[in-house]
């Protein structure tokens, strides 16, 4: 499962289902549910009443519907669905004002039709948008309330029936009598609207039992629920069973043992997969919290692993944390550091610095598409490195440049290339002693909608000999191809001899919008003069405080038996969305074809 190909997956779903329920302020829903009332309640009557009956008979009609609606969605979410997260009176008008709207456009029709073949018809066609209507609640109603059957229901059914009032003293007045035809018809429809919805709803659920073992529309509930209410535990609970355990590695080097001067740490852990669930967010909370631990600045750039090794929950995300916080097994290494190795073929570039016995590497394909690497370059890394005599190794993919959907795997030869040799020089040359500082920026003017997340922008700036190095860790997904070589550039000017920027990969980003990826990667929306002045703040805040290394410290921690949510199991729950919808574009037609069908040769009885 790719990270282009995941993002897709969770827009798709969220333009299906956000519009419902992303909404304006309720002020808003209510003057379009009145304008759509009182507004279909006169269009309706003054053609086939005379001006001034019509105008009468149709503010009535249009101002009753409006209160109906206006009482009963007061009642519905404050008294029915009391407690329901997502049916807040907002939501539940903004339901009612689309199935008013559906039904005031059969009113319409039938008034057409009347005109020609008698009022009747406006009848027997108002009474056919009244079963659309009902059978459009039920299926909304069970597929996104978190309620039982029996409030679901009254919910579902009490506004249909109670706005046919109006309609049916209206018809009484003009002379159609209420008749037992009427109520068998009554009585069918709703037997008509169970049976279709309910039968939408359970070839749809079993899509989501066949390939999870859960109902497609507990998917969609704890979605929504997410989407719209940021709520992350309801999903987290099912991530949590359909997870699988997997011990994951953290790497951690300190510069100065008992009192860092900074700290980065590299956990073999995806921050994924969207907004607040699982481990997106996991790089600002552990920079925050070994902040706190260390008072020094803590950066956190992206591993190699992909979505296989999203978490499935805060509470992995603790014990991440938890296991950095306690970890005890450094190996305390010399105070010596290798000179900034940069080393490219054309395709792949690595990056790599030595301090001690510790080997930090980077790579990218910019100004190429760098996105997830495949797992097989970390261990061909580990490899080379043990020829080098490395105790402690740091894997880092640069994640800074995107444009398009690429294959990462057939660029496997070039990146083994530049890591090969990039460790051999980086090892080969001298160590001397060298400063280390840090700091961090957090923009405010930048936000989650335009790709950067809490973590801000974190520079360490290592000085060995005459040379001075930035390293820039961006908290965002990505960035776009060409804006790394922008800020390098703009580093140089600024006096650093080198430099390469990382982002977190951070998916805090991700499903706040609704775009192409579902994310803006870093610089996209962003001002990116603005950006790069901030991150020339950030280290040449950074450069102020260098100071002298004593020391270094690097350690590998190991959390055993991490909920992962698992490759199988992801793929299965993003093509379970595009599935479910093609499904239900495909069963929608015959099964409601055939219910409006049955329904309106029961209306030539009526």
């Amino acid at each position: 499962m790719t990270e282009s190909s995941l993002n897709h997956s969770l827009d798709n779903a969220a333009k299906h289902y956000s519009s419902l329920f992303k909404l304006p302020s309720y002020r808003r829903v209510i003057a379009l549910m009145a304008v759509a009332c009182i507004g279909g309640g006169l269009l309706s009557t003054i053609v086939l009443f005379d001006p001034a009956n019509g105008l009468a008979k149709g503010l009535f009609l249009g101002f009753s519907l409006f209160l109906v609606n206006f009482i009963l969605d007061y009642v519905v979410s404050m008294l029915i669905l009391r407690g329901d997260p997502i049916f807040s009176f907002r939501r539940t008008a903004a339901v009612s004002l689309v199935c008013m709207v559906i039904w005031l456009l059969f009113s319409f029709i039938g008034v057409a039709v009347s005109v020609s073949f008698g009022a009747l018809w406006w009848v027997r066609l108002s009474l056919l948008g009244f079963s659309a209507v009902l059978i459009l609640r039920i299926i909304v109603l069970n597929a996104t309330s978190r309620k039982g059957l029996g409030r679901i229901t009254v919910a579902a059914f009490l506004q249909p029936f109670l706005c046919l009032t109006p309609f049916l003293i209206l018809w009484t007045k003009m002379g159609y009598s209420i008749s037992l035809s009427l109520t068998a018809f009554l009585v069918f429809s709703v037997a008509v609207a169970l049976s279709s919805s309910f039968l939408f709803i359970m070839l749809l659920n079993n899509i989501g039992r066949k390939t999870l073992g859960i109902p497609s529309f507990t998917l969609l509930k704890v979605f929504l629920l997410n989407w719209v209410l940021d709520l992350n535990t309801p999903f987290e609970e099912l991530l949590e069973k359909l997870g699988e355990e997997q011990d994951v590695e953290v790497s951690l080097m300190k510069f100065g043992c008992s009192s860092p001067k900074a700290a980065i740490v590299v956990p073999s852990v995806h921050p994924g997969p969207f907004k607040n669930i699982g481990s997106s967010i996991l790089p600002f909370m552990i920079k925050s919290s070994l902040e706190r631990e260390f008072n020094c600045d803590v950066c956190v750039p992206h591993g190699l692993f992909g979505h296989e090794l999203d978490l499935a929950s805060q509470t992995q995300n603790k014990r991440i944390i938890d296991s950095i916080l306690k970890a005890k097994d450094f190996e305390p290494l010399e105070a010596r550091a290798s000179p900034f190795v940069t080393i490219s073929n054309g395709v792949a570039t690595a990056c790599c610095q030595v301090f001690g016995r510790f080997a930090f590497i980077s790579f990218t394909l910019a100004p190429e598409t760098t996105e997830d690497f495949p797992k097989e370059l970390g261990v061909f890394v580990q490899n080379e490195a043990a020829k080098h005599n490395l105790a402690c190794l740091a894997v880092v993919n640069a994640h800074n440049s995107i444009d398009g959907r690429p294959d990462m795997q057939k660029d496997m030869g070039s990146l083994e290339i530049v890591a090969t040799r990039c460790l051999e020089k980086a090892s080969s040359l001298q160590h001397l002693p060298f400063d280390v500082g840090a700091a961090t920026v957090t923009p405010k003017e930048f936000t989650l909608a335009d790709g950067m997340g809490p973590g801000g922008i974190t520079a360490v700036v290592v000085k060995v000999g005459g040379q001075k190095t930035a390293y820039v860790v961006i908290d965002g997904n990505n960035m776009v191809s060409g804006l790394r070589e922008h800020i390098l550039g703009a580093l140089r000017s600024v006096g650093f001899d080198d430099a390469e920027v990382f982002t977190t990969d951070t998916h805090a980003v991700n499903a706040v919008i609704l775009s192409d990826r579902g994310y803006h990667p870093v610089g996209e929306a962003m001002d990116n003069e603005k950006l790069i002045g901030y991150i020339k703040e950030a280290t040449l805040a950074a450069l102020v405080k260098l100071e002298r290394v004593g020391n270094v410290c690097c350690c590998k921690v190991t959390v055993p038996n991490t909920k992962v949510i698992g490759a199988k199991q992801l793929e299965t729950l993003c093509l379970l969305t595009d599935e479910a919808i093609q499904k239900a574009k495909k069963i929608a037609g015959p099964i409601f074809a055939f219910s409006g069908l049955a329904l309106m040769l029961s209306l030539l009885f009526v």
